[in-house]
Order: C-alpha cells, then sequence, then structure tokens
C-alpha cells in the first residue's frame, strides 16, 4: 500500500504546486470520501479535456506539468488526479481500459482510425477499505455539449463511462482493463498506441499540434472532441 502514497517522477505528489493546488481543492475536508470527491471534481472541471494535448514525453504527463497547462487527455488527469489523492493521504493508482467510444466525432476517427481507444486512464483511491474507480477525462461544459450526463463520483462506487448518453445512443463501450500501476507507464502507452493508430502516429500528432498553434495564433480555436 505504502508504492500508492509515494510520489514517482511522474506522479510528483511531493512538488509544491501538487500539494497547493491539492490543499485548495480539498478545502478543509478531514473526511478521506469528501477530500476524493472534492479532488476528483477539481480535476474533472479545473483541467479542461484536450484530446490533442502532447503526449510523447514523459514529463506531459507529470502532474505538476498538467497543472501549469490548465488541460489535457485522460491520461494526464488521473496523472494529476491520483497525484493529489497522495498528497491528501489518500492511497491512489491509475488503471487503464480499453473502449470503444461509440460518439467519437468524425475528426478523431479521421485521426485514428479507428473508435478503439487504448490505454484510456482512469483512477483508483483507497477508501473505506476498498478501492473504488473514478473517472475525470471529461469536464462538465464538454458532456453538456455532447448530451452526455458528467460522470459524479462519491467515494463509495466506481465511476466509469455511461454505455448510453442522455439521448440513448451508444456511448462508451470498455473492452478489457490493465493495472494497476504505481505509476503512469508511459512507454508501454507509447507502444500500444504506435500499434494501434501506426508507426507514424506521433509525428501525426507533432504535426496537427503545430497546425493547431499556427491556427491559435491566428485567432482561431479548434473545436474540442471525444477523445478515451
Amino acid at each position: 500500500m505504502q508504492e500508492y502514497l509515494e510520489p514517482t517522477a511522474v506522479i510528483d505528489s511531493d512538488h509544491p504546486v501538487v500539494k497547493d493546488y491539492a490543499a485548495r481543492a480539498a478545502d478543509g475536508a478531514k473526511d478521506p470520501v469528501e477530500r476524493a470527491i472534492k479532488l476528483y471534481l477539481a480535476v474533472r472541471d479545473g483541467i479542461r479535456y484536450d484530446p490533442y494535448y502532447p503526449f510523447w514525453l514523459p514529463e506531459y504527463y507529470r502532474a505538476s506539468y498538467v497543472i501549469s497547462r490548465g488541460r489535457g487527455f485522460c491520461v494526464p488527469k488521473a496523472s494529476l488526479l491520483c497525484a493529489l489523492g497522495r498528497a491528501c493521504a489518500i492511497p491512489s493508482r491509475v488503471g487503464f481500459a480499453t473502449v470503444r467510444n461509440h460518439l467519437a466525432t468524425r475528426q478523431l476517427l479521421e485521426f485514428l482510425g479507428t473508435d478503439l481507444f487504448v490505454y484510456h486512464g482512469f483512477v483508483e483511491f483507497f477508501l473505506e477499505n476498498k478501492w473504488v474507480k473514478c473517472t475525470p477525462a471529461f469536464n462538465r461544459e464538454l458532456c453538456q455539449r455532447h448530451n452526455v450526463e458528467p460522470l459524479e463520483f462519491d467515494g463509495r462506487n466506481d465511476s466509469v463511462f455511461q454505455p448510453y448518453n442522455s439521448e440513448k445512443r451508444r456511448y462508451m463501450e470498455y473492452l478489457d482493463f490493465t493495472g494497476p500501476f504505481a505509476d503512469i507507464p508511459v512507454a508501454a502507452i507509447l507502444e500500444s498506441w504506435k500499434k494501434t493508430y501506426g508507426e507514424d502516429f506521433i509525428e501525426k500528432s507533432k504535426k496537427l499540434l503545430m497546425d493547431r498553434k499556427k491556427a491559435e495564433a491566428a485567432g482561431f480555436e479548434n473545436e474540442e472532441v471525444w477523445n478515451g
């Protein structure tokens, strides 16, 4: 259990920025369940979901870096939430799933070439003598735009993506799980993504990021889209 309380090179729960963020998010909560809920909401809604956030270096997943950027996709957000949990003395670890996103946007499907999302990240907190899953990926505003109820977390029951959206359309289908991990397995994630999305996936992503930066510099911003 101790390894799920210790900082790592990526889940840097001992970083002053992370500790300060955790203290502000916990807002004085003494009960571990209440504290975990506050941390979850701080990451779910306080860190903007961004499917085109860079991913090819370990530093991009570092909790303190995610705070500085204010955005990230599921794995960086899971890394941050795990770090916040540890900073608040809650045993915390990361897990991953392969999911099929039935509501993925056309843009993302064209980019990835599939609706299969491997290494979708989530967090497990050890609360009241059991591990419970929570999934902080999609912020409330984004969920509302896509007719999906924001995932709530009560600290006692697993919080994972819904199989249907609010219009009763197929949404997220879990195919398998892997983990748990005490740290983000960056090398394994990158290798799996290259196998799933192509050997040129990193180069494609770097080009897309450069195009996005040029568009933002010109006063445009890409529409947010779903990832896993």
